[in-house]
């Protein structure tokens, strides 16, 4: 699988709130936790997603609380993978639970600037700016986690584990 798109990077530090602030979790709706992703950080960030786009962060990304909705409202802007220095744990295992794919790849991610074509090829384990043409390299993902993300998330595998037996 490969996902390509422009990078909207953010910096180091990016905590829950800032992804998706307290008063919008009021819902668990995807596409309206979407429209509000970002908002922490600047209102209105999220205007300049299209679909398929790529977040690019710094180190410790999705620091803070454990609240699902944080990888929701990425999936729901229409970024579908976020390629970081480094992520919180707690954010990373929610993240892939939600179906959302990270990939990290530490000072590397130096590589990369705010609209910047980015291409993540998630069985050659690499990550590559498009516009300069920087490859990086990346360690594979283990299997169940990119069948989580194939199949959208935790629940959606487990389900189709379940329903084929």
């Amino acid at each position: 699988m490969t996902l390509q798109g422009k990078a909207h990077k953010v910096g180091d530090h990016i905590d829950t709130d800032a992804i998706i602030p307290a008063r919008f979790l009021v819902t668990t709706d995807e596409k309206e936790l979407g429209a509000n992703c970002m908002e922490g950080l600047e209102a209105g960030w999220v205007e300049r997603v299209t679909e398929g786009d790529i977040m690019v962060a710094g180190e410790n990304f999705g620091c803070g609380s454990s609240r699902e909705h944080a990888p929701i409202s990425i999936l729901g802007a229409g970024m579908k993978v976020v390629v970081a220095h480094s992520f919180a744990r707690i954010f990373y295992r929610n993240s892939f639970n939600m179906g959302l794919l990270l990939i990290e790849i530490g000072e590397e991610i130096v590589h990369f600037e705010d609209g910047h074509e980015v291409a993540v090829d998630i069985e050659a384990g690499t990550v590559v700016n498009v516009t300069t043409g920087k490859t990086i390299e990346f360690p594979p993902l283990p299997q169940f986690m990119r069948d989580f993300v194939d199949n959208g998330g935790l629940i959606p595998y487990v389900s189709e584990k379940l329903g084929n037996q």
